[in-house]
């Protein structure tokens, strides 16, 4: 017979998460695979396709919103049953490292609205389109990876990676150069599911362990 327990404190999670774009949308079998002896972070800086937004500020949300229509009854005042006909999630953050790499992101353009190199006389340059009709919207994914839960023990470390396999910036954006405040760009992803699978995406608490 188990014995009654306060709680457990290695369930709670203190600390923001490393974030990284892909360059396109992914399925379940296209996620950069786990490597036993590497945090996901080190994993997802080697792979070519994958972005590092850098500092953040605020850390990551992800928020669920479920939308239940009503059956009403003559009999009762309240409604006597709740049926599920929508659901929306959606995943916040800021990043804090004002880069042209990261408006773009977050102003979700493609690729070649960005040329040039900042180290030359005509610099880097993100052109602000106004697009074209019929024009796509650019979805890519999105890997956090940050602390999870569960003990960390002397020879191995936890994490906790959340992955979106298809995310669409759809909040404004603001651009700001003020005296007493870091421009820092917040955005906000609306994540549609994965046509194969349904799925948003998955979150995954795994242990690695360090080469010794």
């Amino acid at each position: 017979m188990a014995n009654y327990s306060r709680g457990t404190s290695t369930n709670i999670i203190v600390g923001a998460a490393a974030v990284f774009i892909a360059d396109t949308t992914l399925t379940p079998a296209d996620v950069t695979a786990f490597e036993s002896s590497k945090t996901y972070r080190d994993t997802l800086t080697n792979d070519a396709d994958y972005t590092n937004v850098g500092y953040t500020m605020n850390g990551l949300e992800l928020q669920f919103q479920p939308d239940f229509g009503e059956v009403r009854v003559d009999q009762i005042l309240d409604v006597a049953k709740l049926y599920k006909q929508g659901m929306q999630v959606n995943l916040a953050t800021a990043f804090a490292e004002a880069t042209l790499e990261n408006l773009l992101l977050s102003l979700a353009y493609n690729d070649d609205e960005l040329s040039g190199t900042k180290s030359t006389s005509n610099g880097r340059a993100l052109n602000l389109s106004a697009g074209d009709i019929g024009e796509c919207p650019v979805e890519r994914a999105i890997v956090a990876v940050g602390p999870g839960t569960g003990d960390c023990v002397d020879s191995s470390y936890v994490e906790r990676v959340y992955t979106a396999y298809r995310a669409l910036s759809i909040e404004n954006v603001t651009v700001s150069a003020k005296r007493d405040e870091a421009s820092m760009f917040e955005v906000s992803f609306r994540l549609l599911p994965e046509d194969t699978s349904g799925s948003y995406g998955k979150i995954v608490d795994r242990t690695w362990t360090p080469a010794s």
